[in-house]
């Protein structure tokens, strides 16, 4: 179709100019890229949803606190290696308060985003037993985290653990793990992209089967307690978020900031070691480390040569905002909510136009509105779905990127689009409809 919202040559000389042979199978980045040139070139505003920017303001808490740390001079100082005391302290807190567990500030760390914790995680846990060499995936997942483990020469393995809900999901893992090789499994919690939610049973699986074959998990919870089905948001109160610490003892949690507190432009982030795991011994660490001791290979092998720190102004502003909420002076959740009232309006549109969602239960009740979507549309493949939407003005990406299985799939994060372009994205879909009648 080349009558579209978007002027189709202009849109194919951008496909052109950015050497993409498939609009389908770009990365994220390259799909901000693509989408950024045809703006410019069309002056046409996109309905753009293929980036997980965080769409709120950042928590002025953290600014302000950030603003007074340098002030102060800490911009001339290293910062401590294993992070400042006042953010462990509170991260520790913060553990107790919303997941109700006990963990001492010493296992408590920053790190430059979640980013460089689990691409530090990988690098040292799957170097720990020279047999063990393995990630394995539950997918779909944050595609980086692959890219991370083949930057650093690792194997690994995967599966959409869409179809192994529940009680199919320990069979599953037997089949993956029983080779001996797996170090490491990651999932996140919410799913990044499908947005689904590990129950208290199916994370007590997860625990049971890496028990069995001595597997670190390490469990993404980048959008904390943002299931908004459920109220995680009050201190020290049920229900806490669900978390894999609270079944096994060899976890590594990653806690970002990037949008509970929409500050992921300063990459601040929480890194959390189990102390069962932080006090590991293993000879093949000394190879790489000069030590046979987990947690100082970690922190003053891994941590101290990819960033001699985490950069030390952020760091207060994250302990501020952490020690505001768990005072119960600030209610992060509230300020977030805003994603969940937004999918609900968007998914409404796109189903009143032919798609549908694909990841669209956990187990048995509906899925819940978050920061993502799926969906797809009959006919098409996500790759084919993704490059026809460009020229609609519509940008995501594929889930053939996030390890899904669901080829016909599309992600869309809702942070970026503001409700004033709702009437954009239904004139587009709508088009879009007519153009492609079912």
């Amino acid at each position: 179709m080349k009558n579209t919202p978007i002027d189709y040559q202009i849109v194919r000389n951008c496909i052109s100019k950015n050497g993409l042979t498939s609009v389908g199978n770009a990365s994220i980045r390259e799909i901000k890229k693509l989408i950024d040139d045809i703006e410019e070139a069309s002056g046409q505003r996109y309905i753009r949803m293929e980036m997980g920017n965080p769409g709120l303001p950042p928590a002025s808490l953290g600014v302000e606190a950030q603003i007074e740390a340098l002030k102060r001079g800490v911009a001339c100082e290293y910062p401590d290696i294993q992070g400042i005391t006042p953010l462990k302290k509170e991260i520790s807190r913060f553990l107790k308060l919303f997941i109700n567990i006990d963990v001492d500030p010493q296992y408590c760390f920053a790190s430059v985003g979640s980013m460089q914790g689990s691409f530090a995680t990988f690098l040292t846990v799957n170097r720990m037993i020279e047999s063990k060499t393995k990630t394995l995936f539950i997918d779909p997942g944050f595609p980086v985290h692959k890219q991370q483990v083949k930057v650093l020469g690792q194997a690994f393995k995967s599966f959409d653990v869409y179809d192994y809900r529940g009680e199919k999901l320990r069979d599953k893992l037997e089949e993956e793990l029983s080779d001996g090789s797996v170090a490491s499994i990651i999932y996140s919690n919410p799913n990044n992209p499908a947005w689904f939610c590990f129950n208290e049973h199916e994370l007590q699986i997860i625990a049971e089967m890496a028990a069995k074959y001595n597997v670190v998990v390490i469990e993404d919870l980048a959008y904390f307690g943002m299931d908004f089905r459920q109220d995680y948001g009050k201190p020290g109160e049920p229900p806490y978020q669900p978390s894999i610490s609270h079944y096994y003892d060899k976890y590594v949690l990653l806690i970002s900031s990037s949008k509970i507190f929409s500050y992921a432009g300063e990459r601040i982030a929480a890194l959390v070691i189990s102390p069962k795991l932080y006090h590991t011994n293993s000879g093949d660490l000394i190879k790489y480390y000069g030590t046979d001791n987990f947690g100082h290979a970690f922190v003053f092998g891994t941590l101290y040569s990819l960033s001699s720190g985490t950069s030390h102004s952020p760091q207060y502003a994250l302990a501020h905002l952490l020690k505001s909420v768990n005072d119960g002076q600030y209610h992060f959740l509230n300020e977030v909510k805003e994603y969940g009232e937004k999918a609900a309006i968007m998914k409404k549109i796109f189903l009143q136009n032919g798609f549908r969602i694909v990841y669209d239960k956990d187990l048995d009740v509906p899925i819940a509105d978050g920061f993502y979507f799926t969906f797809c549309y009959p006919g098409f493949s996500g790759a084919q779905l993704l490059e026809e939407l460009i020229y609609y003005g519509i940008s995501a990406i594929t889930l053939d990127i996030t390890g899904s299985q669901r080829k016909e799939g599309i992600r869309a994060c809702v942070s970026l689009v503001h409700r004033n372009q709702f009437p954009d994205l239904e004139y587009r879909l709508k088009r879009f409809h007519e153009d492609h009648p079912l």
